[in-house]
């Protein structure tokens, strides 16, 4: 079967002092989802997950809602900040020199507001396989985060654990895996971003 992990599109800024930030995508945001489900909408695909996260269900419902597909919400595809208070686009604490960041970069730049990264790996490689198991042949989509992207690839090429951050996937990037029901893994392909060119709207990039 073949995986199609997507990451959600621009959120906006959130800060709380109570509860946990769960921000909504920004106007380009949904701008970038829309222009995903028009890049995707000419394959055949059998089922639609997202992380519970706002800001991933946001970016999956304009391909749902093209293609007629109920969107199951799978906990295990929560992001590590899932319980934290504050939330900002990583290229804007970077261009504002906020050490945060990097924060979940690397094991020792894991930060401990994000869940202990043994249990977020457990999570995020249990809840994948399990979305497999279900779909033998068939093409899925998967809406979740740039950590849970990397987690899983980095695993599938053997990255160890302080290379969590090996590379950043991009707004509404697409990366594909091949699945088999016997436990082999192949990356397809990594970030792919063709329905953002030619457009004004931010890739998410953290160089220029």
């Amino acid at each position: 079967m073949e995986l199609i992990l997507v990451r959600h599109g621009l959120p906006v800024r959130q800060e709380v002092t109570q509860g946990t930030a769960d921000p909504d995508l920004d106007p380009r945001g949904h701008s970038q989802a829309r222009r995903l489900a028009e890049f995707l909408s000419s394959e055949p695909i059998d089922a639609i997950y997202s992380s519970p996260m706002a800001r991933a269900r946001q970016t999956a419902t304009p391909l749902a809602e093209k293609l007629g597909i109920d969107v199951v919400v799978e906990p295990g595809l929560a992001e590590s900040d899932r319980d934290g208070t504050f939330y900002a686009p990583y290229e804007e604490l970077k261009a504002s020199g906020d050490p945060r960041w990097r924060d979940g970069m690397t094991a020792a730049e894991w930060s401990p507001d994000h869940e202990p990264l043994e249990e977020f790996h457990e999570r995020v490689m249990s809840a994948i396989d399990r979305v497999i198991r279900h779909h033998p042949g068939q093409r899925v989509v998967l809406f979740c985060h740039s950590g849970v992207i990397c987690r899983y690839t980095s695993t599938i090429l053997g990255h160890p654990w302080d290379e969590i951050g090996f590379y950043y996937p991009l707004y509404t990037s697409v990366s594909r895996v091949l699945a088999s029901q016997n436990g082999k893994r192949t990356i397809l392909s990594l970030n792919e971003i063709a329905h953002l060119r030619g457009t004004d709207l931010p890739t998410g990039a953290l160089h220029g």
